[in-house]
């Protein structure tokens, strides 16, 4: 795993076809961001495991992060710390792929995402609707 280049595993890649569908969101990128953004957001530390990136699914660090690559990297780098690691290469693309896939399986295991106004909501619970 490199953040130069971002991997998925076959059922992140599937979990994402259905987020694209139930959210209206075209890219995968913008999916990934509001899924790293939501696992980053759970206090509790994700269930160290090891992902198989089999899935032909792959995107830049450029193209994940967009202008906001640095920021991205500190957040990750944060939690790092937060969690009691030391922020090394390594560590941070293991805790980027494994709150990157925590992510995209809770916002695609939630039954009450139905909609983009949804997901809006989950970041924004006060957001009247």
């Amino acid at each position: 795993m490199s953040l130069d280049t971002i991997r998925l595993s076959q059922p992140a890649k599937d979990q994402l076809i259905k987020l694209k569908r139930i959210t209206g969101i075209k890219t995968w990128n913008v999916l990934c961001r509001w899924a790293l953004a939501t696992s980053l957001s759970d206090a509790s530390t994700p269930l160290v495991r090891d992902i198989v990136l089999d899935s032909n699914l792959e995107m830049s660090w450029k193209t994940f992060s967009g202008e906001y690559g640095d920021i991205y990297l500190a957040l990750i780098k944060h939690r790092c710390v937060v969690d009691g690691e030391e922020p090394s290469t390594e560590v941070v693309e293991r805790t980027f792929s494994i709150h990157l896939h925590r992510g995209i399986a809770h916002l695609a295991g939630r039954t009450d995402l139905e909609s983009m106004s949804d997901l809006m909501h989950l970041a924004l619970p006060g957001l009247d609707r």
